[in-house]
Parts: C-alpha cells; structure tokens; sequence
C-alpha cells in the first residue's frame, strides 16, 4: 500500500458513517466556496469550481447546498475568508507529511496539527522541510466507468499526460504542473467532467513501515490529519505491506 492508495483502508475501517459524511461535506461546501471565490461562479468557465461540484455530488450533496455554498463564495457573504495553508513534517517511522488545508484562523488550524503530529509520536517541520522528497505534479482522476484503460491511456497520451494508472476503481492521470489546464481540457473534451483535476505531490521515494506498533500510530496521526475539518488533503511517503495491513485493521 503506497500513495493515494492509503487512504481507501483507513476509510473503510472508519465508523460512525453520519459524522464521517458530515466531515466530508464540510470540507466540499468549504471547497466549492473557495473555488467560486477563486473564479467565476460559473463552473463552465471556472475548471476548479467545475471539479468541486462533481465531488460533491459524488459524495450525494443536493443542489441546494451546492447552490448556497458558490453563492456565498461568489458574494462573500458568509464573512469567511478561508485561506489555503501547507504544514510538513514527519511521523512515525521517519515518514515525511504533507498536510494541505482551507482555513479560516491560522493559528486554530496550526495548532491543531501540530498537537496531532506531537500526541503521535511525529515532528511539524517549517515549510518546505520534507516537500524536497516529493514532486509537484498535475493530477487527474476519472472513475473506472468512464472510460477503458486502454481508450484512457490514448487519450491521455495524446493530451500530453506523463503517466496514467487504471484499477478496478479510477483512472488516474499525472502530468506536469504547467500542463493541467491543456491535458485537463483534452480529456474533457473525450471523457467529461472529471473527479478532480488539480495540482498534487507524489513522493520520490516511499518509506517501507513493517513495525506493527509504528504503523498502527502512523495510520493514526495520518486519519486524524483527515478527520480535521480545516485539512482538505494529506500525502504521505510511507509503504505498508498488505499482510501488516490485513492484521492491522
């Protein structure tokens, strides 16, 4: 288990289904307000806020709270001013993280993650201490049904994409930075609308974690991360093998 990969085993140990929903749509409605913000409310001319609203209904939130959450970021009327923030640094086993947010209070937001690196046995570093392992990438995923691996590795390959991998679930698609926008409009034009297309890291190098105590507290820090409603997404370089996985959860 590497990559984006990990976080599909931390959800599907996870309880308590109505507040894990509730923390989802907190952090959508808090995404499709920045990206309205960020733009033009209009999805058709405004690739980021496109992308936040089929997230959104993937994860079935009504049209209604979309509507109220573009509007109040097209408006500013909530008072909300929410800030895109980074914090990096190492968690159990030597693992470099980055955490990436949208907040509205800095310090609340700074605090909070870096008690959650402390009380698990991790470090917060100052910016740009563990980013140096990882590459700045253009990311792109579409679910599995929208397209054969095959029709999707063309595709990509004629948008100008570096790399495509397809499971059972999604397809996703790697490219460089300066490229997002063109790859993500070639692809539109032959697949839709994407899950999400945005800027993402990819780690050089993975750490191997085969301690069972370690992994179990890394798999902690690291859903804790994810549990705070101010962090949008987190990366990681660590590797659990499936066995370990297996007993772990």
């Amino acid at each position: 288990m590497a990559g984006h990969s990990q976080f599909k085993n931390i959800m599907h140990r996870k309880g308590a289904q109505d507040a894990k929903r509730a923390k989802i749509f907190t952090k959508l409605i808090r995404e499709l307000t920045v990206a309205a913000r960020s733009g033009l409310p209009d999805p058709a001319a405004n690739p980021r806020l496109r992308a936040a609203i089929v997230a959104a209904r993937g994860a079935n939130m009504s049209k209604d709270t979309m509507d109220r959450a573009i509007k109040r970021g097209a408006g500013g009327e909530d008072g909300a001013n929410y800030e895109e923030v980074r914090y990096e640094g190492y968690g159990p086993g030597s693992v470099a993280i980055i955490v990436e947010g949208l907040t509205d209070n800095r310090n609340r937001t700074a605090s909070e993650v870096r008690t959650a690196f402390n009380k698990n046995s991790g470090a917060l570093g100052e910016t740009n201490s563990v980013s140096f392992m990882f590459d700045r990438i253009g990311a792109i995923r579409y679910p599995v049904a929208a397209a054969s691996s095959e029709a999707m590795f063309e595709g990509a390959l004629d948008a100008g994409a570096d790399n495509v991998e397809s499971d059972d679930e999604c397809h996703e698609i790697t490219c460089a930075p300066d490229d997002l926008g063109a790859v993500r409009e070639a692809l539109e034009a032959k697949f839709g609308t994407p899950e999400y297309a945005r800027l993402d890291w990819k780690a050089q190098t993975t750490v191997p974690v085969t301690d069972e105590d370690t992994a179990r507290l890394l798999l902690k820090l690291l859903d804790i991360l994810e549990d705070n409603d101010d962090v949008q997404r987190v990366q990681a370089n660590f590797e659990i093998a499936d066995d370990l996985m297996e007993r772990l959860g």
